[in-house]
């Protein structure tokens, strides 16, 4: 008889909390994952660290993928402009920290390795109830992109099963799961303690005090 053989499925990995959560959400729904993490020229590479060792703890095969975006300003990318610290994210400003076309060159690289490990499912932590704005975060954006792998034609869709969850949902989720977020990093900065000053840290702030658990991070 022939074994079961699990399907394969892309995860897109910064080892951030959402993609985390997500990670965890594919491994329980019986995914064989396979982790495509970016250094794509970040202010550090403490997310890239942390994604390789959570995902070789978990025995699962993963790939660095080193590129760069060299006419970029945004202030998420080298160390020449401050990461910003708003205290109100209002609907429709973009802030610094967005990086133009990220999510469609991350995920033009997943469906070059889905399409080489033939896996028929990409998974992506997009978020679009608690989030800073990105436009490629956006409903909009994911069904675009869904567009595109129709015209593919490679019978691969993109699943982003918490893009309607707020941070507070996102992490009650993560907890069902057992992530151990204690070993996530979403901190904009790459010191050795999140500053809890950017908009990733007051978001994941907000999300740990919604789902009434203290953040084992810090």
């Amino acid at each position: 008889m022939k074994k079961n053989v699990k399907e394969k499925a892309v995860v897109l990995f910064s080892s951030g909390l959402d993609s985390t959560t997500v990670l965890y959400y594919a491994m329980n729904k019986g995914y064989d994952c396979h982790c495509l993490i970016f250094n794509y020229g970040q202010r550090h590479d403490k997310e890239v660290q942390n994604a390789a060792k959570v995902a070789k703890n978990l025995g699962l095969d993963y790939h660095i993928v080193k590129t760069s975006i060299p006419w970029n300003k945004s202030s998420l990318i080298g160390s020449n402009q401050k990461i910003p610290e708003h205290k109100i994210i209002k609907a429709g400003f973009v802030p610094s920290t967005y990086v133009p076309g990220r999510n469609t060159i991350f995920l033009s690289y997943a469906v070059s390795y889905a399409e080489t490990i033939k896996a028929k499912k990409i998974f992506l932590g997009i978020n679009a109830v608690d989030f800073s704005s990105y436009p490629d975060c956006t409903p909009q954006y994911l069904k675009a992109m869904q567009q595109v792998m129709k015209a593919l034609g490679n019978g691969i869709e993109i699943v982003a099963p918490i893009e309607k969850f707020s941070k507070g949902e996102i992490i009650k989720l993560g907890m069902k799961l057992k992530v151990p977020y204690e070993k996530t990093w979403s901190c904009y900065n790459g010191k050795n303690k999140p500053c809890g000053k950017c908009d990733s840290c007051k978001l994941r702030a907000k999300g740990f005090k919604e789902a009434g658990i203290n953040d084992p991070a810090l």
